[in-house]
């Protein structure tokens, strides 16, 4: 069950609710009894009825899961039962009139805005009249109901307001928490990802080049060796043979299964899987490329991120990706046509919860010696490109 802060506030707000409900129908039973009216024990048993429905159909609207168990019919019944006993309440006696005010509310609480105000100035008017026959007429006995309809009506409209924005905020707040646990997760997934990709890129470059190197050069040996121990060099080469092939299928298990059949592949994958979940049209071009296992992997999750963002946040209809080689550099550009934003605010706010992403992107890339572009404006749509030295793509450090 989800709570907002404001809950304590809402609730004092019922409990007052109650207590001046009963408090009010008691005073006017017990000024029955006081000055003797010749229906006080009519007024006793029809503010008893009067408290006996409120407190049903209040404590059926508190346990039920929303509102009412049997909707919005039942609630209109509840508050139809309440009025007419009110009404009786005030005819016999007239300080059954001040139980309005409460009903007011209940009126604003259960009814539609126009069924609300329609119901607040008919029992006003019904209080005015009351009282007028009651006590006889007068400027006060007027005044005081209109004044305490319309305070009723602005703090419950005030009162509407305020739990609505609760509401909104407290949606609001779920999103972020589940958004914050998506970045975590994927976070530790692209930890884990870079991190095998590191190891497998170090095996290959130290492990597995130099088994290979050995494997060369006892196989020269093998030849200029006579026997017997040209047995032995070629034992030795078969191991490290079998050793060569036990590290490259390591280097194979720990490489992103994503990426198996290279980074245009692995594009056209993703933009198929996130077009199925979201039903926007995204067309990926794409140069099967060279390119060196940690590239493919930062270029794999910038896209992913620009992808997620257009079509997440920017509300884009169509989306573009393309993979492409231009003379001396690797490019990678995500176009989107959705609502766009400010580049610069969102730039000079890096660190902030709404541009994780594009710091996600702007560290990927500066990791790699590359360049990260973002060309935006509201209305005008997103295209992120992100540049790579072509040497550097293809694993050559400098």
């Amino acid at each position: 069950m989800s709570h907002s802060t404001l809950d304590p506030v809402f609730t004092g707000l019922r409990i007052g609710l109650h207590v001046l409900v009963v408090g009010l129908a008691a005073f006017a039973v017990v000024r029955a009894f006081a000055v003797s009216s010749p229906s006080e024990w009519w007024t006793l048993t029809v503010g008893v009825a009067f408290v006996a429905v409120y407190v049903a159909g209040a404590a059926t609207a508190r346990t039920a899961a929303s509102g009412f168990r049997g909707g919005r019919g039942s609630a209109l019944v509840w508050i139809a039962l309440l009025t007419l006993l009110w009404a009786v309440l005030v005819w016999l006696s007239p300080e059954g009139a001040f139980i309005v005010f409460p009903l007011f509310f209940l009126y604003l609480h259960v009814l539609p805005t126009r069924g609300a105000i329609a119901a607040i100035a008919a029992t006003t008017v019904f209080a005015i009249v009351a009282l007028g026959l009651h006590l006889g007429f007068s400027v006060g006995g007027v005044v005081g109901p209109l004044i305490a309809a319309g305070v009723a009506v602005l703090i419950g409209l005030a009162y509407r307001a305020l739990r609505r924005e609760a509401r909104e905020r407290e949606l609001l707040l779920a999103e972020l928490l589940r958004t914050r646990q998506q970045l975590a997760e994927t976070e530790r997934e692209q930890g884990a990802l870079t991190e095998r990709a590191r190891l497998a890129r170090e095996i290959h470059d130290t492990v597995a080049q130099g088994l290979a190197s050995i494997q060369m050069l006892l196989r020269a040996a093998e030849r200029d060796t006579p026997e017997p121990g040209a047995g032995y060099v070629r034992l030795a080469r078969e191991t490290a043979a079998d050793s060569l092939a036990d590290t490259r299928q390591i280097i194979r298990e720990l490489t992103p299964a994503r990426l198996d059949g290279g980074l245009a592949a692995a594009l056209r994958r993703l933009a198929r899987e996130q077009a199925d979940r979201s039903s926007v049209p995204i067309e990926v071009r794409a140069d099967d490329l060279e390119l060196s296992m940690d590239v493919q992997t930062a270029l794999l999750r910038i896209a992913q991120g620009a992808l997620s963002n257009a079509v997440l946040h920017a509300d884009a209809s169509h989306v573009d990706i393309e993979l492409s080689e231009d003379g001396d550099a690797v490019s990678l550009a995500v176009q989107d046509d959705g609502r766009g934003f400010d580049v610069d605010a969102a730039l000079a706010d890096l660190h902030g919860t709404d541009s994780f992403g594009l710091q996600a992107m702007q560290e990927r890339i500066d990791q790699l010696d590359g360049t990260l572009g973002i060309v935006s404006a509201p209305g005008t749509g997103t295209t992120v490109t992100a540049r790579l030295p072509r040497a550097r793509a293809e694993g050559v450090r400098p």
